[in-house]
């Protein structure tokens, strides 16, 4: 099948190739964001492949059926970003990448954690310059601490087991709550009460309606003073104007994002030699408590694998009728 390959960098196109081998499918790749702009090029094409930040509202949905595309394959296990309704209506199939490496995810958010508590990127800095002082490196022991997981699909059942394992004291809040952390020891709770419990937070919950901005002003009035909070999930499930006033006054003790609410006209491109118009990201740049990074959790070696994989795989699916198709039903997106 002929498929248009949106947001390609270099290691998309290197492990797709790769994988391809086995699928021999047509792929065309281009380095452009999907957005209303540039949906020309997916003319011809029954299929085109979409990442996170490529914009598939009703307008885009509607130029690419125009153009003869059937099959939208999201090489992300996330799909808040395309109008499913408006798919459906179409008769535009779409499907995802349920679960490419939980591990990846996970372990990133700890190396967030670890880094952020003990200033790993500010003594970095200080000692290529020659700075051996210790003013302002003050961490605290992750033993004995408890936290709250938001989210324990297979990204936060993996962290999960992974606090666990620093002797940390796990508490959950999911409207589905995992048997494995059940069994593990892990608490669920309503999400008040994990907040007020808990010295450090991570997001590992979908976007949905109902969790945008789950964390906002008045969930932040919840938690207790001086928390860390990680999301490695999707931007948009804080808000951020809110996190910065809680950072500004104290609330929040600690921030770790890899991900971004503004993040489409951000991430995935070299900016170094631009200035950053989003004033506030850069408003989060200037707080020594803060560490960022540009929705790289995802990014291992084993993880691009198999996102290729199954990408790929769901094409062939739609195309032969055999084999697994992970498709995204219309209902969730309602």
């Amino acid at each position: 099948m002929r498929v248009a390959v949106f947001s390609t960098k270099t290691y998309d196109q290197c492990f797709l190739e790769h994988a391809n081998k086995k699928f021999g499918h047509q792929l065309a790749f281009f380095e452009t964001r999907l957005t209303p702009d540039t949906t020309p090029l997916a003319k011809g094409y029954p299929a085109i492949c979409a990442f996170v930040n490529d914009e598939l509202d009703r307008g885009v949905l509607e130029k690419l059926a125009e153009g003869g595309t059937k099959l939208i394959a999201l090489r992300s296990a996330g799909f808040n970003h395309v109008n499913l309704p408006a798919a459906a209506d179409l008769g535009l199939r779409v499907a995802r990448v349920p679960a490419y490496s939980p591990a990846a995810v996970a372990e990133h958010t700890v190396a967030l954690l670890l880094s952020l508590n003990r200033k790993v990127y500010r003594a970095y800095n200080r000692v290529r310059e020659g700075n051996f002082s210790l003013e302002g490196l003050l961490g605290f022991d992750l033993e004995g601490k408890t936290v709250g997981v938001i989210g324990t699909g297979k990204i936060g059942a993996t962290f999960a087991r992974i606090m666990l394992g620093f002797r940390c004291r796990v508490l959950a809040f999911d409207p589905y709550p995992s048997q494995e952390c059940v069994a593990l020891g892990v608490r669920y709770m309503d999400l008040d009460t994990l907040l007020s419990h808990s010295d450090i937070v991570s997001l590992h919950c979908p976007l949905t309606s109902q969790t945008h901005h789950l964390i906002n002003q008045e969930s932040l009035k919840k938690v207790k003073r001086g928390v860390m909070l990680i999301n490695t999930g999707r931007g948009a499930l804080i808000d951020t104007r809110a996190v910065v006033e809680a950072l500004k006054s104290g609330i929040l003790g600690y921030l770790a994002l890899d991900v971004y609410e503004e993040e489409e006209e951000l991430f995935f491109r070299d900016l170094s030699g631009q200035v950053i118009q989003d004033d506030i990201f850069a408003r989060l740049q200037t707080f020594p408590n803060v560490i960022m990074t540009g929705h790289q959790a995802f990014f291992t070696g084993e993880a691009l694998t198999k996102i290729a994989e199954t990408t790929l795989g769901n094409i062939t699916a739609f195309e032969t009728g055999q084999g697994t198709f992970y498709e995204v039903p219309a209902e969730v997106g309602v």
